[in-house]
């Protein structure tokens, strides 16, 4: 990776680099054909130079993902402030198309522009936007990682580059729970004792615990099955109460999350090439 970003060059629309002594030369269409995903839609690179996108644009897209209509001027948008969805969109952006170690808590113009497009289902060009930022990683004077390491990898091994290590995604890649939350979005899980309105959810009770209707509540143990003992005789183990099951129900969820992050943690980058392959224009509405 240090040496492809210590070699590259861009020449017109065609990136080239060396590494290991293989020569790389791809445009956004070679590209897109080496990752499998389209090489169309939008693809205008804004960073730094934000006269690109009109004014009334970036007024609009600011209002909408601040969620503060009443604004003046165009500014970024803290991602605190966007709903759940955007923020999700505005991590996926920032890990794949524009992906940066700085500025993950606030969507600049191209940032809102971007979200705007997919959560419109509009087609953006990834390859084109792979070059553009790859050289503006190589030549910004601005301490910057080295981005599209697992993208990048398929492009070494189609020209043939002897890799000494493959960059696969990373678990910090993969759309897990963690992620989910850390958006705004709450995760129901089967067996959750809450309710959207905070009830409780019945339970079937386990066996040999009595109760009328087979549900227990927190405060009231179940009642005991086993005759009082005597003074003489040792004292039996208290009845299971449904504050105990339900500690047992969320260790179970809890270990159930934990498999799924295990077998997330198993995909490879495939995963994600068919997710960006999937961002086709959707067919207008009828």
């Amino acid at each position: 990776m240090a040496e492809f970003y210590a070699n590259v060059a861009l020449h017109g629309d065609v990136l080239s680099s060396i590494v290991n002594g293989v020569l790389i030369e791809v445009n956004a269409q070679a590209l897109g054909v080496i990752l499998g995903v389209p090489a169309t839609g939008f693809d205008l690179y804004v960073r730094e130079d934000k006269s690109l996108l009109s004014r009334d644009r970036l007024l609009e897209l600011s209002q909408h993902l601040s969620q503060q209509p009443g604004l003046r001027n165009p500014q970024a948008a803290k991602k605190g402030d966007m709903q759940p969805l955007h923020q999700l969109l505005f991590w996926f952006i920032i890990k794949n198309i524009i992906p940066r170690a700085q500025g993950r808590n606030q969507a600049d113009s191209m940032d809102q522009c971007l979200i705007d497009l997919i959560e419109k289902g509009q087609q953006i060009n990834l390859p084109a936007f792979m070059i553009n930022h790859i050289m503006r990683i190589a030549t910004t004077p601005r301490a910057h990682d080295l981005g599209y390491g697992f993208l990048l990898t398929n492009v070494f091994k189609h020209f043939g580059v002897e890799l000494r290590k493959r960059v696969d995604a990373q678990v910090i890649d993969e759309v897990g729970s963690s992620t989910i939350m850390g958006c705004g979005f709450a995760l129901l899980k089967t067996g959750d004792r809450r309710t959207d309105q905070g009830a409780q959810t019945p339970r079937v009770p386990a066996p040999d615990h009595g109760g009328d209707q087979g549900v227990q509540t927190p405060s009231v143990p179940a009642p005991p099955t086993a005759p009082v003992p005597r003074p003489s005789q040792p004292q039996s183990a208290p009845p299971t109460t449904a504050s105990d099951q339900g500690l047992r129900d969320d260790l179970s969820a809890l270990q159930r999350e934990l498999k799924e992050e295990k077998e997330l943690n198993a995909k490879r980058h495939a995963d994600l090439l068919a997710l960006l392959q999937a961002l086709h224009p959707k067919p207008p509405a009828p």
